[in-house]
């Protein structure tokens, strides 16, 4: 059973996480389409593999502390001294690959024409590398004060929101999109910083060198883990620019943000159990396994539900949101719709495995989904262009589902000792 407490912080928690993620899904409905109207969809385009490209270095910086540093935290909120440790440890190494991004992003840009005849896009776009560097939302989902990532958050959108309608007028003003954005971003990171430090009183203090490499080596399966999730998610918007072009990653990306707005409705609900699923796990794991088993039924229910609610209305939505070229932004939708019921998955296996410290397992299940993706992108993307891609992403979300159930039915056989 939930204690009182306990059930008090996850309905707080998931109130606050649950009113973010409606801003999330409001304000894009309001900049969405006007995006489109006023730039294009070549532009739109442009912006989309612009932020898939610098999503990379997202990657990089994050290093999988989202998981690891949430967990460290959770277990050890009450030990002040620990709680300095971790967050020193984890703010300076996630500086250092900052750098390290930005150093390979000048490379990048300035190497290959593609990139460098829009060079102002990618760097404007880097911002929110940045901003997401400074903003720790693992210290406050492992502290379970989430309240702070909501009110930062929103803050973060109101100012790109405003920004947007206020300043961009015509096409010739589409840098200004990744501009304001990584500067919300920013902005948040550092009020985020000076919550922790008046709030928390948690200062900043130089780590030695052997703790920094403990947190790397910590960081290290989850991080290689994430690289392989980006190689079959971000790379496939990639590898359909370079042998596309811009307005057919306009029409996915158009298709894509609108399935994942909806499935996005699941991130709040795993953000917010994932710390108190850390403290069952280290109380009582029979308890944990029917936690689990509860969430699950939860999310495929629910995930049905949207699902249907998607496909009646598909045309509605996809109109609202673009006149042009409905057919072929409604074939990809009715593809990717089927991500709707899978999504919701993925996060919270993912945390269970990780809870289990099964870290290396999860990488080898990543591993082999980045394989048949890497595979099968290319091919289908040639054949049947965004259409292909979509299949290809459904198909890589079921086997990477497929294989967390298999790993986690072990778990229960071997380790709990049931079924």
């Amino acid at each position: 059973m939930i204690e009182s407490n306990d059930k008090k912080r996850l309905l707080s928690n998931f109130f606050s996480l649950a009113s973010l993620q409606g801003v999330n899904y409001i304000l894009p409905l309001l900049t969405f389409p006007y995006l489109v109207r006023v730039l294009g969809v070549e532009y739109f385009g442009l912006l989309a593999f612009a932020t898939a490209v610098v999503t990379y270095f997202n990657i990089i910086t994050d290093y999988g502390f989202n998981l690891t540093a949430t967990r460290e935290i959770s277990i050890h909120r009450e030990n002040k001294e620990k709680v300095i440790e971790i967050f020193s440890a984890v703010m300076s190494i996630k500086f250092m690959l900052m750098l390290l991004s930005f150093l390979l992003l000048i490379a990048l840009v300035f190497s290959f024409e593609k990139f460098s005849n829009k060079w102002e896009v990618y760097l404007l776009t880097f911002g929110m590398v940045v901003g997401q560097v400074l903003f720790p939302v693992w210290f406050f989902q492992g502290m379970e004060r989430m309240k702070y990532i909501t009110y930062l958050n929103i803050i973060a959108k109101v100012i790109f929101t405003v920004a947007i309608f206020v300043f961009v007028k015509e096409q010739s003003d589409f840098y200004l999109v990744p501009f304001f954005t990584s500067l919300g971003f920013i902005v948040v990171g550092v009020l985020s910083l000076w919550i922790i430090y008046k709030e928390f009183d948690i200062r900043f203090r130089v780590q030695s060198f052997e703790t920094l490499k403990y947190y790397l080596l910590d960081g290290w399966d989850i991080f290689v883990s994430r690289i392989f999730v980006s190689l079959y998610t971000t790379t496939n918007m990639i590898i359909l620019g370079l042998l596309t072009n811009n307005s057919i990653v306009g029409y996915y990306a158009i298709a894509e943000k609108i399935i994942n707005a909806i499935a996005g409705l699941f991130i709040p609900i795993n953000q917010t159990l994932y710390p108190y699923m850390v403290k069952v796990f280290e109380k009582n794991k029979n308890e944990f396994q029917l936690l689990t088993y509860r969430i699950s039924q939860l999310f495929l229910i629910s995930s049905i539900i949207l699902f249907f609610i998607l496909y009646f209305f598909s045309t509605e939505i996809i109109m609202f949101i673009s006149k042009e070229d409905v057919i072929t932004i409604g074939i990809i939708y009715n593809i990717l719709i089927f991500t709707i019921i899978t999504n919701p998955f993925g996060p919270l296996f993912t945390q269970i495995l990780i809870i289990n410290k099964l870290n290396k397992e999860f990488r080898t299940i990543v591993m082999y989904t980045f394989l048949f993706n890497i595979f099968m992108s290319p091919l289908m993307i040639y054949f049947y262009d965004a259409k292909g891609l979509a299949i290809v992403v459904v198909l890589s979300q079921v086997l990477v589902i497929s294989l967390c159930v298999k790993k986690i039915l072990y778990l229960e056989k071997d380790i709990y000792g049931t079924r």
